[in-house]
């Protein structure tokens, strides 16, 4: 195996984490088990950058390291915690709050936990009907608000001795926001910053704000955040990675796996019903309309990008595609994805799929957090810039420049992420052509 020599620097010193939504169930699930697995109390499971493998070379190489000892990733140990949050709570009470994770469990790391507490967040419940703040940035205009984040961002460095930084939104959905000329460049945007419009919402601040400071930033909600012409233009001269969104979790991750199995068989699809029930605070604010359809619009665009309808019309233009989100209180944070798939395939002869997942939604997004934190700072040390298309894999609604079409299919994405890591480090792509090599006469 021959090696082209890539530059790209080590993880040298901590890595700060800052989590938009610190308090959330996700976050302290998260949490908690980077403490545990620290303690040797649990395992990675979930995680790609922590378990996974890569395949360098022929299959006859048999060669086949762990991503974390192929590429320089740092260490948990190094990373160092912190956030926003619309709750003066520290990170132990709110995961008792959250209900994920047994007391006995948390009971390990209620140290760890405890000492973390949010820094006031940026929060107009305009954006997010269900929720109330009373632990937020009051004063100032929306410029005055994202200057304030900036601020916070520099005193986090400066008081944990930090090398770089990694920001993730794991915040609430936001309302519905399409984009519009506010939205078009940074000239329009910081004006519109300025003058309060209704448009620029909290999650756009921590971008612009993210992206000011040089750190990278993840959108992991189906909001319009990063993703706006102006944020992007302004990520690629700052030479800022930006990723999302929207994590891929449940029900959806199932759709990027049934799907291509549909187009690959060529059977044709008539109708797909999904059904969600949560009672977690997602479920709580996903209950008010205006959040849904943001969710909504993220979970109903992979089946089009996938099936391709316009390119097999007998199979795929006609098919009926309904979501629907429950907020039932009692389940929690254990949410359960019903899915009835009617399909049909010879002479037209009609079959179905049932899917009954019964997942619980912090446990699934845990392990993303940590492999997206981990590989954007990793993306930003090789001077990777905008849109990293190659995070699609963890995504519903994978950001994407804009003619392009987005991958939604699961192994497909997967198999872009590794090739990306093959050629950061140098190696040859797999293509998995070179089995038949031999068997070809070119």
């Amino acid at each position: 195996m021959e090696k082209r020599i890539k530059s790209i620097e080590n993880p040298e010193g901590k890595l700060g984490v800052l989590i938009v939504g610190l308090n959330g169930a996700v976050s302290t699930t998260f949490l908690a088990g980077v403490y545990s697995i620290l303690k040797g109390l649990s395992s990675p499971i979930g995680s790609l950058t922590q378990m996974g493998t890569i395949r360098i070379g022929n299959r006859d190489d048999n060669f086949f390291p762990r991503i974390k000892e192929f590429i320089p990733l740092t260490e948990l140990k190094d990373l160092v915690f912190g956030g926003w949050d619309i709750r003066n709570e520290n990170c132990y009470e709110s995961s008792l709050y959250a209900g994920v994770l047994s007391k006995e469990d948390l009971a390990k790391v209620k140290q760890e936990l405890e000492i973390i507490s949010p820094m006031k967040g940026v929060f107009d419940q305009f954006y997010v009907k269900r929720l109330k703040g009373d632990f937020v940035k009051e004063e100032g205009n929306k410029y005055e608000k994202m200057l304030m984040l900036r601020e916070d961002i520099k005193r986090f460095r400066k008081e944990n001795d930090l090398e770089r930084i990694v920001i993730i939104w794991c915040a609430s959905t936001e309302i519905y926001i399409p984009v519009n000329g506010v939205h078009r460049d940074i000239d329009n945007l910081i004006s519109a910053m300025r003058n309060n419009h209704p448009d620029i919402s909290p999650s756009m601040l921590y971008a612009y704000a993210a992206i000011s400071e040089d750190v990278p930033f993840i959108n992991g909600a189906p909001n319009l955040s990063c993703d706006v012409p102006a944020l992007i233009q302004f990520s690629k001269e700052n030479s800022v990675p930006v990723a999302g969104k929207d994590f891929k979790t449940g029900q959806t991750l199932m759709k990027t796996v049934i799907a291509p199995m549909l187009k690959s068989k060529m059977l044709g699809l008539s109708g797909w019903f999904s059904n969600n029930i949560l009672g977690n605070r997602d479920g709580e604010v996903l209950d008010d309309p205006e959040s849904f359809k943001t969710k909504e619009q993220s979970k109903l665009s992979v089946l089009n990008y996938i099936l391709q309808p316009k390119l097999y019309p007998e199979l795929y233009s006609e098919f009926y595609h309904k979501v629907r989100i429950n907020y039932y209180p009692p389940r929690g944070d254990d949410k359960e994805g019903w899915d009835n798939i009617d399909i049909f395939g010879w002479m037209h002869y009609p079959m179905q799929i049932k899917i009954d997942f019964l997942c619980k939604d912090s446990i699934l997004a845990a392990p993303l957090v940590l492999d997206l934190v981990l590989f954007m700072d990793f993306a930003k040390r090789y001077n990777f810039s905008g849109i990293q298309s190659w995070l699609s894999f963890y995504f519903k609604s994978p950001i994407h420049k804009e003619n392009d079409i987005p991958e939604h299919d699961l192994f497909i994405q997967l198999a872009k992420l590794k090739n990306t890591l093959r050629a950061t480090m140098g190696f040859e792509v797999v293509s998995h052509f070179e089995e038949d090599r031999n068997n070809i006469d070119v």
